[in-house]
């Protein structure tokens, strides 16, 4: 029986639904006005069905992560034969044929420098290992004393207690930075929020600048490893840094013995139209990568962190790395990644993503020109942004107590769109939603994303206008 004291606190809110046993996950989630969430039922392609038949766009691929739309047959046809077949095999007790075949697929695609690939349950984990393996290289090779991080501020590379001290927020520094070592940070570059810095490239090597100091100021013997997003999720709103910049911090780490980890957890398996979006900038190669969201594709939880096989090889002999987690290279979601690799390259979806993406954001930007309040579009390929704000010259942020991604995530559910997007830092890096179609997305289907994504620009403009704001 619950205490009177529970009860009391108890927000006043809560329906008697939500106090009874059970509930969805997002009973755990903060609340508002705006966070009404829907029962999905169904899904084909780009569209969702929730239980009371209504349809939506899926224009976000769910958090980026539904990269071929949802009910593809030939991945459900996969998942189907392997869980026939084989469900289960743990790593340490014997291998498994899906595995040694997802190995070799996406090594062959991720290319040299790339030769092993290590598979876990999705990104978090894969950030982890990532990690794990660099501080266990330096450790077993003698260099012991390398344990320090470096991160960008903003970012974000997961929700377990490891992946949180790498990423960017101080709203989780706050809850979370006395139980771990948070890594130390250095400001990520947002060519927007910086338009006065002038020349972009100029710019770059400014903020590149900035983790050589950081690495002199901690001691270049003591830092283990920098780690960054190539192209940013929700906390930055797909900021996508130049080429100068990422070959000049891969000049920087080589220069004091720093590992480079890509975290393309969001940006790989082709969704900037590179199989890897490190394969744009071939003198800018990280030294381990870690990809998840689209190589599962939302079918089954999958991650992967490919290293060398130079580093893998010598480790192994030395001490091995053996930190597993019970899912490790399931057989059935390696079964997933194979069918989704297939269809990746079998329907030359990295074409369909450069010109396609090169297609949506022309969009984007002529729905920009027409707004008052879309500041910014952004990203590569189908990993694409726009930001909202009060005004684009001079650039002012809406006030935070408008909750601007919420109102529009709403505004757009009532249209039909289900766009995704969070707040994230408190808002204080600005109010970004992602716009991220299917790598298998058609040209009629952007048509129909940006058609309704006009309208619900339209219904928060005026929102915005009749209350004073804009």
């Amino acid at each position: 029986m619950k205490s009177s004291r529970l009860e009391s606190n108890l927000s006043a809110d809560v329906t008697k639904a939500q106090m009874a046993s059970g509930g969805a996950q997002d009973l755990f989630y903060s609340r508002s006005k705006d966070s009404q969430r829907l029962t999905i039922v169904k899904g084909k392609g780009i569209y969702l069905w929730d239980d009371q038949g209504n349809e939506y766009i899926d224009g976000s691929s769910g958090p980026v992560t539904c990269n071929l739309g949802h009910s593809h047959p030939n991945v459900l046809k996969a998942m189907q034969e392997q869980a026939e077949t084989l469900a289960f095999s743990f790593p340490s007790s014997g291998r498994n044929l899906p595995n040694i075949e997802l190995a070799k697929k996406i090594t062959d695609l991720a290319g040299e420098g790339f030769e092993r690939a290590l598979f876990v349950s999705g990104g978090s984990e894969a950030v982890d290992m990532a990690l794990k393996f660099c501080r266990q290289y330096r450790y077993a090779t003698g260099e012991k004393q390398r344990n320090k991080l470096i991160s960008c501020q903003p970012s974000y590379h997961g929700m377990t207690l490891g992946a949180l001290a790498v990423s960017g927020d101080p709203v989780f520094a706050d809850v979370f930075g006395d139980m771990i070592s948070m890594a130390h940070k250095i400001p990520a570059m947002m060519t927007y929020m910086h338009a006065e810095q002038g020349d972009e490239n100029a710019y770059a090597l400014r903020c590149a600048k900035a983790l050589e100091d950081k690495i002199v100021e901690l001691g270049a013997s003591s830092v283990l490893a920098f780690i960054i997003e190539p192209v940013g999720g929700s906390s930055s709103g797909a900021i996508a840094p130049t080429e100068a910049y990422f070959n000049e911090i891969r000049r920087i780490c080589d220069q004091y013995g720093v590992f480079l980890i890509y975290d393309e957890v969001m940006c790989g398996a082709g969704r900037t139209g590179e199989f890897l979006t490190s394969h744009l900038w071939p003198d800018a190669r990280p030294d381990i990568s870690v990809v998840a969201k689209g190589l599962g594709a939302g079918y089954a939880p999958l991650g992967v962190m490919l290293a060398p096989a130079a580093l893998v090889d010598e480790l192994a002999e030395l001490t091995g790395f053996n930190y597993a987690h019970t899912y490790n290279a399931s057989p059935l979601s390696c079964a997933v990644g194979n069918a989704v690799l297939d269809e990746i390259i079998q329907n030359d979806l990295l074409e369909n993503t450069r010109v396609l993406g090169d297609y949506l954001r022309k969009e984007l930007i002529a729905l920009q020109e027409r707004s008052t309040i879309i500041g910014d579009v952004r990203g590569r390929g189908l990993l694409l942004a726009i930001e909202l704000v009060a005004s684009k010259s001079p650039r002012k942020p809406l006030p935070l107590e408008v909750e601007a991604i919420e109102r529009f995530k709403a505004l757009s559910r009532e249209i039909g769109l289900l766009i995704y997007g969070r707040r994230s830092n408190g808002g204080i890096y600005g109010e970004p939603l992602l716009i991220a179609p299917p790598l298998n997305v058609t040209k009629a289907e952007i048509d129909l994303i940006v058609e309704r994504l006009g309208r619900a620009v339209e219904a928060l403009e005026a929102e915005l206008s009749d209350s004073g704001i804009i």
